[in-house]
């Protein structure tokens, strides 16, 4: 019994076996549409991957710099309140 099963190493076809298979110029006319179609696709699909990329990246950037405005703000507000904490720590032992 023949195993079905080939090694890692094994080609998949011969080249002989391209010899076997006819191909008309029909055939190659449209094996080359079909490629030029899916190269293509996957060309427009990178420019489209490219354009997300760049809008993510100035999304992120602009996040950041509104993350650090508020970091600011909120490092401000928290010096304020430590500051009303002490004047009413020395209130309260002036009573």
């Amino acid at each position: 019994m023949e195993s079905n099963h080939r090694t890692e190493n094994e080609p998949l076809a011969e080249a002989d076996d391209f010899d076997e298979m006819p191909e008309t110029a029909e055939t190659v006319e449209t094996n080359l549409i079909i490629l030029t179609e899916r190269v293509d696709q996957l060309a427009e699909w990178c420019e489209r991957l490219a354009r997300e990329t760049q809008s993510l990246r100035e999304r992120i950037a602009t996040l950041q710099v509104e993350r650090d405005a508020l970091r600011g703000k909120n490092e401000q507000l928290r010096a304020r309140i430590d500051a009303m904490v002490v004047r009413l720590k020395g209130l309260g032992q002036s009573l």
